[in-house]
């Protein structure tokens, strides 16, 4: 056996994904390994706890304010990220608002930031791909109440594209597709055990059959719009 079918290909890593808004402010992300950790309490006590989730939370938004001060009022296209480098870390960000430029649908940025020796062109291939799944999951307006409205499909999206710091897929068309398939298995799971509660209490009352029909069309409707976005997607791929 070769040492190349022995071990496979070094994946590519991360320290930091963030979605910011025009203003900087994160709207979601995560940060990996040690990167923007406080120091661990040393007695363990709650008061302690409290405090270094404290700390912590004030050093990343140091950071993300340091990082907004080099991309406030820049605009990067999708396809063409941009460069900046903060407290030694390089990042790399695709959007900002359109009125200065951007070809995005909002002002949201999505900063890919990277460990020391990681390669500008690696990362900026990471920020091209997350931007376009999240443009495509969000119908092309990717701005602030938008990404609000569906936090949840933007951290599913996030997990779909990196688990550790190590990036899983870069394909914003498989992305994107991972992420509804993901979602509509979880509201499906949330279906079937709606439905088993009513059956557990020992018959089906008037009010409980009216909550039953109208979530079902709620998911009829969520259905049809997420099977809508993947014959998109298998269009344009």
């Amino acid at each position: 056996m070769s040492a190349g079918s022995a071990f496979p290909p070094l994946l590519p890593k991360v320290d930091a994904i963030l979605v910011l808004d025009g203003e900087g402010k994160r709207l979601a992300g995560k940060y990996y390994g040690d990167f923007m950790k406080a120091a661990s309490p040393t007695d363990g006590s709650s008061t302690d706890n409290a405090k270094s989730a404290q700390s912590v939370e004030q050093l990343r938004g140091s950071f993300e304010r340091q990082l907004q001060s080099k991309i406030g009022g820049i605009a990067a296209r999708p396809d063409a990220a941009e460069v900046v480098t903060v407290l030694g870390k390089t990042a790399v960000f695709c959007g900002g608002s359109a009125a200065q430029g951007g070809q995005g649908g909002g002002d949201v940025r999505v900063v890919h930031v990277g460990p020391a020796g990681e390669s500008e062109l690696v990362l900026a291939h990471l920020a091209e791909g997350m931007y376009e799944a999240l443009s495509h999951l969000m119908g092309g307006a990717t701005d602030r109440n938008m990404i609000l409205d569906n936090l949840e499909l933007v951290f599913l999206l996030i997990d779909e594209h990196c688990d550790g710091g190590i990036i899983l897929e870069t394909d914003p068309h498989k992305l994107a597709s991972s992420v509804l398939l993901r979602d509509e298995q979880e509201s499906n799971m949330g279906a079937q055990q709606g439905q088993q509660q009513p059956m557990q209490g020992g018959g089906m009352g008037m009010g409980q059959g009216f909550g039953i029909g109208g979530d079902m069309t709620i998911a009829q409707a969520l259905r049809q719009a997420r099977e809508q976005i993947i014959s998109n997607l298998s269009q344009q791929g």
